[in-house]
């Protein structure tokens, strides 16, 4: 197991960059003046369930609404209904959710106000197939999406031209109520358009960029799918429908990292931010922050030890085996086997959510002797990597990291702590 003073340091920072995601702490600062009518509240994600809650809490008068979040995320709330549904496939509870979601803001007037809580895993959450297409051509959908390896722009640039709800279609069901959204970033440039595919966000992409998507990625559909972004009669909803209306990603990457890194040197260990927005195939950034670690370690550059390097966005694994992992457990098994024998370097990688892929842990600790300790356990990392099978890997050695639902989601958390070598 990796070091005990280090799993503590580690989790220090981690529960830093939450707190400063905490959906209380994050709303506060945005809430709209009251309206003359109903306030509606409507949502979605994996945190959307707290938001909810720290809405009802903040807010001063009538409030109402609907909002959805992964199985076993939810929440009590007094006034606002709580739905669950699958994540990240979704399922009938989910078409169920889309409805309640529609069925919310029917009948709103100029004089009402609708409040969009809005978090990552809102895509999965929010199945609303068009007309022609199906819940399961919607799973279908997902699958490939997920095994792709394909960025999250990609990905929801294609969502969104398969969805009766996505790319602003549920902000067009508001009007002509004034809409605020109030959205928890998780992806790489916090554009709200990409949270949870912008129900409520217009979409600037078209048929057009989710073909390119589809193959740029290799990304195998069944042909109804693709005759139906290339000819779906839906289009975007009119701008006439956002006029008015506001939007504010109230936390992201970003706040949490920098959260983190006041965290470090309040105690005492400097902190560098490489970026809040990394993208990549996981098994590569592992071996990019690797060769920052060792150039470090090593040569005392770019940056001296000791030092905490810090690192957020998105990361995907393009599924080339049948093993059972995550994309940060993925990112650590590649960055251990490139750090192998390495002194003085742990590492944490995790899922701000607390869920790291489809498993019940947010991701994983790693340092210079967990290729060894696997040995010892009768494990080949390598062969584990190549299949996928991080969860496993890591598991077997008793370095999962499970935190249990966090109540945010601002997308990956990375933290390399390099100590200082003796003299």
């Amino acid at each position: 197991m990796t070091d005990s003073a280090d799993i503590s340091l580690l989790t220090s920072l981690f529960n830093a960059a939450i707190k400063a995601a905490n959906p209380e702490h994050a709303l506060a600062r945005y809430l709209p003046a009251p309206p003359k009518g109903r306030t509606v509240v409507i949502g979605a994600g994996k945190g959307a369930a707290q938001m909810a809650a720290a809405f009802e809490k903040l807010w001063e008068g009538p409030v109402e609404g609907v909002i959805v979040t992964r199985y076993g995320y939810g929440c009590s709330c007094d006034k606002i209904r709580i739905m669950e549904a699958a994540h990240p496939v979704p399922d009938e509870a989910g078409l169920a959710a889309s409805e309640a979601l529609f069925a919310a803001v029917d009948g709103v007037t100029e004089d009402d106000l609708v409040i969009a809580l809005i978090c990552g895993g809102g895509s999965a959450l929010l199945p609303c197939p068009p007309d022609g297409m199906t819940l399961a051509d919607e799973q279908a959908l997902n699958q490939a999406l997920l095994a792709s390896g394909a960025p999250i722009s990609a990905m929801n640039a294609i969502r969104k031209h398969m969805s009766g709800i996505k790319g602003g279609r549920l902000a067009a069901a508001c009007h002509p109520a004034k809409l605020v959204s109030l959205i928890v970033s998780d992806v790489p440039g916090d554009d709200p358009a990409q949270v949870a595919s912008g129900p409520t966000v217009p979409d600037q992409t078209g048929r057009k960029d989710a073909l390119a998507a589809i193959e740029a990625y290799r990304i195998s559909l069944p042909d109804h799918i693709i005759d139906h972004i290339k000819n779906g009669a839906a289009p975007n909803p009119s701008h006439a429908n956002f006029v008015g209306n506001e939007v504010h990603v109230i936390a992201s990457a970003a706040k949490s990292l920098e959260a983190a890194a006041e965290r470090a040197g309040a105690l005492g260990l400097p902190a560098v931010i490489l970026s809040d927005a990394i993208e990549g195939e996981a098994r590569d950034i592992g071996r990019m922050h690797a060769a920052i670690a060792r150039e470090v370690a090593e040569k005392n550059r770019p940056f001296p030890a000791p030092v905490v390097i810090l690192s957020g966005g998105e990361t995907t694994v393009t599924l080339r085996g049948k093993g059972c992992g995550g994309r940060n457990t993925e990112f650590l098994l590649s960055l251990s086997l490139d750090l192998d024998g390495m002194e003085g370097i742990s590492a944490l990688a995790a899922d701000t959510d607390g869920i790291d892929g489809s498993e019940d842990n947010a991701g994983a600790f790693a340092d210079g002797e967990t290729v060894a300790r696997l040995h010892a356990a009768g494990r080949d990392p390598l062969a584990m990597l190549a299949r996928n099978d991080a969860y496993t890997a890591f598991d077997a050695i008793g370095d999962l990291f499970s935190p249990g639902p966090t109540g945010t989601n601002v997308n990956d958390f990375r933290a390399i702590v390099i100590h200082k070598p003796p003299e």
